[in-house]
């Protein structure tokens, strides 16, 4: 009889969104619908976990706000704020011990609706970009670079950067990710499912890369391409750095 191989673990981390409602839940529920209007890709290519801190929820009402939720196309992969004992069958898990990191600025209201490409600022002082307007281009290039605390995402294909991309800073692309220069923030390549997106960039320096749903971060990257000119790509369930002039 042939021996199983042991059981392997491996960790994996993801970016993810925290929506925190606030009661009376009608009207939350009706400020979310609006901000879906003006922005449907807003929550698309991020994970969604559901934080009940501090509010009174019988089960039954946590339920209907997962089935609210759900309706909206906004699927919770986790609870936090409510204990485990408090949840059952049919309910998300719970979560604890997120570590929390800056606000992410939602579109601001008469801003157009947009069915691909959104850009919202993290920080207050900077502005928001957004790709071109209808009739969008497959690609979108950004003759700017982009300032600490700025997102730049555009779904619908490849995103080039002729400039840098500073820390703090995250460009987001259905597609591939080209940096002409320094990429130091963060850079999150197909976004929506392709596997054969890269990133490519002139001065290698992230803060974490993300292809197809698969992260690491600068720790798990190592120092080997640091400041070099380098291609991420997907070999199976790996991300792999290639010179990109080699």
């Amino acid at each position: 009889m042939t021996a199983r191989p042991p059981i392997r673990f491996r960790g994996r981390s993801f970016l993810a969104m925290v929506l925190a409602p606030v009661p009376p839940i009608d009207e939350w529920l009706a400020e979310l619908d609006a901000l879906k209007r003006r922005a449907p890709a807003f929550f698309s290519v991020r994970a969604i976990i559901l934080d009940v801190t501090g509010l009174r929820f019988e089960r039954s009402d946590l339920a209907s706000l997962c089935e609210e939720l759900n309706r909206r196309s906004i699927t919770i992969l986790g609870i936090e704020g409510i204990g485990p004992t408090s949840l059952g069958p049919g309910f998300p898990p719970p979560l604890v011990g997120g570590k929390p990191v800056e606000d992410i600025a939602p579109p601001e209201p008469g801003s157009a609706p947009s069915a691909a490409a959104e850009a919202a600022s993290a920080a207050p002082s900077a502005p928001t970009l957004v790709a071109p307007a209808a009739p969008r281009p497959r690609s979108f290039v950004l003759d700017a670079p982009v300032r600490s605390g700025q997102v730049i995402q555009h779904l619908e294909g490849d995103v080039t950067v002729l400039g840098s991309v500073a820390s703090g800073a995250e460009v987001i692309a259905g597609g591939s990710i080209h940096v002409y220069g320094a990429l130091r923030g963060r850079a999150i390549a197909g976004a929506v499912g392709d596997p054969g997106a890269r990133i490519l960039a002139r001065k290698f320096e992230p803060e974490l890369i993300a292809i197809d749903g698969l992260y690491k971060t600068a720790d798990d990257l190592g120092s080997t391409r640091l400041g070099q000119a380098v291609q991420a790509r997907l070999e199976g369930d790996a991300i792999v750095l290639l010179p990109l002039d080699g």
